[in-house]
């Protein structure tokens, strides 16, 4: 619906409606600050543009007329639903700023998102409240549906590509591998294990839909060509507490986070199976939908946060490194 050029503004319906209130364009001019100059010259452009007379002087004060009675009983009700929009557009803003609705991968949710947010609430500002954080945990598909549809107002996604349709930025980097305990036969194997072997073999994987089951089946096709087969799961599980839980308790080898088995592989408990052949590098990824920008509010004061935060860790790390060299060198 188009409005025609008759319609006055909001600011102009205001001064109409204070005529009648105070009965003079100098009573008016007093509340809004003006010269009654200003506020005459503006009655009589909303009289040009109206195409009717609304105000009715007199030197003993301003009336409206019947015309004048008529708008600004409309401009009550115009007034009246702007006001409802203009605070639910502050709600809105104010919202964007102290709720932060976050839906993220397995991994992400489980081993990364828990520190972040706790450093992201210990730094807000003195005075401040940190945001509410309402974490949803799903697969990397289901996160780009949340992020889509509005459910979440930023996404943490874990596949092997930029999600189409999203904006991201990097926040993070990360390894699968293949595991299995001590027990099984490949923890065993000299020899490192071919990507035709592993694609014959049913795994324990995540289910479809998961950026850690889309990884590995990319891995997989880059060597073998897109025609090849990959055997079905031996168990399809949903989170990476579970596929650990699984591979601890020897179901068969494992597709999962270096992250998630780091101290078992350092203690032993399980071992990394060597797959020289395949690449299962994979990017970290905060998704939002819209602009280029992350959404203002407490979502971009997130992202900000996780990549300040990983600047301070390289930079420690490369303090560290630095110190051990002339240590070494002494």
């Amino acid at each position: 619906m188009v409005l025609s050029t008759h319609v006055p503004d909001l600011a102009a319906l205001e001064l109409l409606l204070g005529v009648a209130r105070e009965g003079s364009l100098n009573g008016v001019a007093r509340k809004a600050g003006v010269s009654q100059q200003a506020v005459s010259a503006r009655i009589r452009a909303m009289e040009r543009q109206t195409g009717v007379a609304l105000v009715h002087r007199t030197p003993h004060g301003s009336t409206l007329t019947v015309e004048g009675v008529m708008i600004a009983e409309w401009a009550v009700r115009l007034l009246d639903v702007a006001a409802d929009m203009d605070a639910g557009i502050a709600a809105l803003r104010t919202g964007r700023h102290t709720r932060l609705r976050v839906s993220a991968s397995s991994t992400i949710s489980e081993l990364l998102l828990p520190g972040w947010l706790a450093s992201f609430r210990a730094e807000a500002p003195e005075g401040g409240n940190a945001p509410e954080t309402v974490l949803t945990y799903a697969n990397s598909a289901t996160v780009i549906t949340h992020v889509t549809e509005g459910i979440a107002d930023i996404g943490f996604t874990e596949g092997p590509q930029q999600p189409p349709g999203l904006h991201g930025r990097a926040v993070g980097h990360d390894r699968l591998a293949v595991v299995v305990a001590p027990g099984h036969p490949w923890a065993r194997r000299p020899r490192t294990v071919a990507a035709a072997e592993l694609a014959r073999t049913p795994l324990v994987s995540r289910e479809a839909g998961s950026g850690t089951r889309d990884t590995f089946a990319a891995a997989l096709t880059a060597v073998l060509g897109p025609g090849a087969e990959q055997a079905p799961p031996a168990l399809s599980l949903s989170t990476t507490a579970a596929i650990r839980a699984a591979a601890l308790a020897g179901a068969a080898p494992a597709v999962i986070s270096e992250l998630a088995v780091a101290d078992d592989l350092a203690d032993g408990r399980l071992v990394a199976v060597q797959t020289p052949e395949l690449d299962l590098r994979r990017t970290l990824r905060a998704v939002w939908d819209g602009a280029a920008s992350p959404p203002s509010g407490a979502a971009r004061d997130l992202i900000a946060h996780i990549l300040g935060r990983q600047t301070r860790q390289r930079r420690r790390a490369r303090t560290r490194r630095r110190g051990t060299t002339a240590g070494s060198g002494s």
